[in-house]
């Protein structure tokens, strides 16, 4: 008998040791407190946005010819109204010179023939006084009126000539400044497609050609981003935008609403959205921004400087958090009442206090309610 109730704690013994060794392990797991801190409700580009600039000119030509003189390069700075490019201009200028030249003479000719019909006229008064005393014939004093109305005629002529001569130079002056390219504003020489001696033919209707010269104006750039249709109901003129670029990761640009599009971009059938400008409110100087760079925007609806906020990725399905409850070394299943949420953050209006420790993430499969789990000696707390 002793030696069966040895057997039979022995066999106890092994049976304990063995639940021992298969026992689950608690998990090792990351947790945070919950804290206050800034929480806000956002709405955010669908797809990758753009950044512009506000004046971009693509100028060409309005007539064909050969380049005479390119006076600018590629990345150059251009004030308003600068020559950027030139046509070749002789057959222009000759013609201006010719009427400039037809001009002046029609203008001698008008004082030659106006001074003549001041002459007669008062020749023609001389005579009147003669006749009035009966000195003078009356045919003499028919010729000279008739004489004087000839040359007063000839005078008002020359007047007009003169206006359609002056037409003509004004025609020939337009025509020769058609053979400059002219900077319609201060900027920036993006792309020149055109070499000194080379041909340039201007688009027929309907066939686009590259343009002379692509001038951009970029002290004033902005950001196009598409945004989800059933978001723009909330997003108005003036809201707050927080701007970022791939190209700077690390900074943010503040902005606002400038245009919200009027209808309804149909690109993608399943995702439909609605196109939005965002202005800088200021680019830092001496930052380089170009034309073309990607962008993300987040349009700032309601914020709230101090709330009790928990990560995003920390929730679960129905509004559940998982806590840890430190006496009995689990985890234990919440349920809390959010407020304000964006992808980064989420606010607690009820279920949770500051202080309290919950699971950070939800990148392990098998935590749960219950689930026993070790916190990593150093707990991080959320930035």
């Amino acid at each position: 008998m002793r030696k069966l109730l040895i057997a039979l704690v022995i066999v106890a013994g092994l049976v304990a040791l063995g639940w021992w060794w298969s026992r689950p392990q608690p998990l090792v797991v990351r947790l945070l407190e919950v804290e206050r801190g800034p929480v806000e409700a956002l709405v955010a580009n669908t797809r990758a946005g753009t950044l512009k600039s506000c004046r971009r000119s693509h100028l060409s030509f309005e007539t064909g010819g050969q380049v005479g003189e390119l006076l600018i390069g590629e990345g150059q700075r251009v004030l308003k109204g600068e020559v950027l490019m030139r046509l070749r201009q002789d057959e222009q200028q000759a013609r201006l010179a010719e009427a400039e030249a037809r001009l002046n003479g029609l203008r001698n000719q008008r004082q030659q023939r106006c001074l003549q019909a001041g002459l007669d006229r008062r020749d023609l008064q001389r005579l009147s006084r003669l006749a009035e005393r009966k000195l003078v014939a009356d045919d003499r004093l028919d010729q000279a009126g008739t004489r004087s109305r000839l040359a007063q005629l000839a005078c008002d002529a020359s007047e007009s000539q003169i206006h359609e001569a002056e037409a003509g130079l004004a025609l020939h002056r337009a025509l020769l400044e058609q053979t400059s390219l002219r900077a319609p504003f201060a900027g920036i020489v993006a792309e020149i497609n055109g070499e000194l001696g080379e041909y340039i033919t201007p688009s027929p209707p309907g066939i686009p050609t590259p343009p002379a010269v692509d001038l951009i104006d970029d002290s004033c750039l902005y950001v196009q981003a598409p945004i989800d249709e059933v978001d723009v109901s909330r997003v108005h003129l003036g809201l707050p935008v927080r701007i970022s670029l791939d190209a700077y990761r690390d900074q943010h640009f503040a902005g606002e609403v400038s245009r919200i599009a009027p209808f309804v971009q149909e690109l993608e059938k399943q995702a439909r959205t609605v196109d939005i400008e965002v202005r800088f409110a200021e680019v830092p100087p001496g930052l380089a921004l170009l034309t073309g760079y990607s962008a993300d925007v987040e349009v700032l609806l309601e914020r709230k400087r101090d709330a009790l906020r928990i990560p995003t990725e920390s929730l679960l399905e129905g509004q559940r958090v998982l806590r840890y409850d430190a006496e009995a070394g689990v985890l234990r299943e919440v349920t809390v009442h959010t407020g304000l949420g964006n992808w980064r953050w989420t606010e607690v209006l009820d279920g949770l206090e500051a202080g309290t420790q919950i699971l950070a993430s939800l990148d392990q499969e098998t935590l749960g309610d219950g689930v026993a789990v070790i916190p990593q000696a150093a707990t991080e707390s959320a930035p």
